[in-house]
């Protein structure tokens, strides 16, 4: 190779060692496709706060809602792949791609960067319900097939899916009643207009514990420690059960190894944080952080589970 090849190769190879060293040198933004002041903005702004003392950079957190977290989404996988720019993402990016005709945006467009956090989801029923457990609002179900009626956020959240899931698996005939989002289908679970529906236990822990509502079972493999007492899906009537609302960090395809490397290790490092622990705990989730490959693996396994129980659900979107 020519002397002033090899020169200019080792230069530019040079140069960009000193931009990775160097990142970053200005403010990062963290996108999140939902809108302000839900779970998943509210961890985001958490994260954001710590990440940037760590950095030692301003990291904004941006929200750009809409058609289920793909306009956010899609936003990202097409911006420049320079770890300035980074998704925080939830359950629904696995279920989009089973619901929608065509995403906006190809599946290879972002990388996985950490799995945040995961979260149960709690089967609830009016706190005056004749269903005391579970095993009674199956035999219900049962005895009066399309009588058991259940509440969700939509159809493509995780409250209708581990409905579903659960219809599924006990081969249940139950109706869905679709609301625009979590709030009102508590509301009118508390009112009785509704049957029951699986929550974050964030939404619906002290409406337990206030006597609003009564929980029937958690979704997790293990009881939640906000609620102790309830017992699991897995342990009372489908071994093996098990829905997680989960958050995530992605990144633009083809971000240099040395920043996703550093963002990743910076990000697990403030997930050990004991005020940030604490934090997710009080939300009823527990951190996670992990590498890219387990979140890649871990994504692999949500994709097949809930593309299955979409396509047997015969589900579309709202």
């Amino acid at each position: 190779m020519h002397a002033f090849a090899k020169t200019l190769i080792a230069a530019c190879a040079l140069a960009a060692a000193t931009v990775h060293a160097a990142f970053p040198d200005r403010p990062i933004t963290i996108v999140v496709p939902y809108a302000p002041g839900g779970a998943a903005d509210a961890v985001a702004r958490l994260l954001a706060s710590h990440m940037g003392t760590k950095l030692g950079t301003s990291v904004i957190v941006e929200n750009r809602a809409g058609a289920s977290g793909t306009i956010g989404a899609s936003y990202v996988a097409k911006v420049q792949a320079d770890g300035y720019t980074m998704l925080y993402d939830a359950t629904p990016y696995s279920i989009n791609p089973h619901l929608f005709p065509k995403m906006p945006y190809a599946a290879n467009a972002l990388q996985p960067l950490s799995l945040v956090l995961l979260a149960p989801n709690v089967m609830i029923v009016p706190a005056n319900s004749p269903f005391k457990n579970v095993g009674d609002l199956i035999a219900k179900a049962k005895a009066q097939p399309g009588k058991i009626n259940f509440a969700s956020g939509g159809s493509g959240t995780v409250q209708r899916l581990a409905s579903e899931l659960f219809r599924q698996q006990l081969k249940l005939d139950m109706v869905h009643v679709p609301y625009k989002s979590g709030g009102p289908a508590i509301a009118d679970v508390i009112g009785g207009q509704v049957d029951f529906m699986f929550s974050t236990v964030a939404a619906s822990q002290s409406l337990v514990t206030g006597g609003k509502l009564r929980a029937l079972a958690v979704s997790s493999p293990e009881r939640s420690k906000r609620l102790p007492d309830v017992p699991t899906v897995a342990e009372t009537v489908i071994p093996g059960y098990e829905v997680y609302e989960w958050n995530g960090m992605f990144l633009p395809a083809g971000t240099p190894a040395a920043i996703a490397g550093k963002l990743q290790q910076t990000l697990v490092e403030v997930l050990k944080e004991d005020v940030v622990k604490q934090r997710l705990d009080e939300l009823g989730a527990k951190p996670v952080g992990s590498t890219p490959a387990e979140f890649a693996t871990f994504l692999g396994k949500e994709d097949a589970k809930w593309g299955e129980v979409v396509r047997k659900g015969d589900i579309k979107q709202d």
